[in-house]
């Protein structure tokens, strides 16, 4: 939808309009304007919604981006994958050495409760 800077703001002097801007309010006169504005850095939107923008590189055409995009997913979740699989072998290491400990006890409880004393 097309809109335009309100003449109020303090954006609208500027001689150019920045190619992202964040706005509070739309006021229908004649036109659409926006109020409240304030230019917004591109990377802003990348770093702070990763799931709705992305950077892409100078030149290159979105099914290069897409293939290098899932390429990086498939290698931090293959890094993931071995993580798991290298937590799980110490987990099973770890295990094995407590059932190795040669320490068994059997019978009595470890700790005695003190006995009450009934002649006071």
């Amino acid at each position: 939808m097309p809109c335009h800077i309100h003449p109020t703001s303090a954006l609208y002097g500027m001689g150019f309009t920045p190619d992202y801007i964040v706005y509070h309010e739309l006021v229908y006169t004649s036109k659409e304007y926006m109020q409240c504005v304030t230019a917004v850095d591109p990377r802003w939107l990348a770093e702070m919604g990763p799931m709705f923008f992305s950077i892409r590189a100078v030149g290159a055409s979105g099914k290069q981006h897409t293939e290098r995009h899932n390429a990086q997913m498939a290698s931090e979740f293959e890094r993931a994958k071995e993580d798991a699989a290298r937590s799980e072998a110490a987990r099973a290491r770890a295990l094995q050495r407590a059932s190795h400990s040669g320490t068994v006890t059997i019978g009595a409880p470890r700790f005695k409760a003190p006995r009450r004393r009934t002649n006071l």
